[in-house]
């Protein structure tokens, strides 16, 4: 199968370096590009790529909107978005993820990690590595994500009432930025177990991906981790 991958970055050259990076691989090719946010949008819904590599800080409409538009299209539940960032935790990335974006990458990743980004982001995995998940919980923290709604009784709770013990459980271990084979470790349970608790967490919270049970797991108030 090959992944089908749509650039949106105001910057041109960039985006020619980020084609030939991506047209090189066999699995992948390049579907179009966009300079703005609302050039993204439209060519997503023409192009259906796969994955979206999108860049936050354009003019117009930037990509914070532009995964916004893409992530509550009806039809194109099956795209993924991987925010272009210049850093790794901040609070654009922060709201790119509650905008439904899968993950995100810093623009100074080495060209096998990009590749290797599209390939996971296409197989509908998360691009948060442990650290910058912990960077999330704390801006989360900073901005009362978790605090807002999200007590025993709160409504942020009420999103979880559907999930049974253990997929509570394993959602709490996906948030704190464990793979499934750790999570299997650390509940003595085989990976396809912990994959299927997943899954079934992503469908009742109706999440695109394992991002957006992350995202979930803070403004519910099911992770409440410590202020260091």
């Amino acid at each position: 199968m090959t992944i089908k991958v749509l650039l949106a970055d105001d910057q041109a050259l960039l985006r020619s370096a980020f084609r030939v990076l991506v047209d090189s691989e066999p699995d992948m090719r390049v579907v179009g590009e966009a300079s703005d946010g609302a050039q993204a949008y439209e060519l997503t819904r023409a192009e259906r790529p796969d994955v979206v590599l999108m860049d936050i800080r354009m003019p117009g409409v930037d990509g914070l909107a532009g995964t916004r538009m893409i992530s509550e299209d009806p039809e194109l539940t099956d795209v993924r978005v991987v925010i272009l960032t210049t850093f790794e935790v901040d609070d654009y990335v922060v709201q790119s993820l509650r905008n439904g974006a899968s993950g995100f990458l810093g623009k100074g990743a080495e060209p096998d990690e990009m590749l290797n980004a599209i390939r996971i982001a296409a197989a509908g995995e998360a691009l948060l590595s442990p650290v910058a998940t912990k960077g999330l919980i704390a801006k989360f923290l900073a901005q009362g994500g978790s605090a807002a709604d999200g007590g025993p009784g709160g409504r942020g709770a009420e999103r979880l009432a559907t999930l049974t013990g253990r997929e509570r459980e394993v959602l709490t271990l996906v948030a704190g930025g464990l793979s499934n084979d750790e999570i299997a470790e650390q509940l003595a349970v085989s990976p396809l177990t912990v994959k299927t608790h997943v899954n079934r967490a992503m469908a009742k919270l109706r999440a695109r991906d394992r991002s957006q049970l992350v995202v979930i797991a803070y403004e519910s108030g099911l992770v409440r981790p410590r202020v260091q």
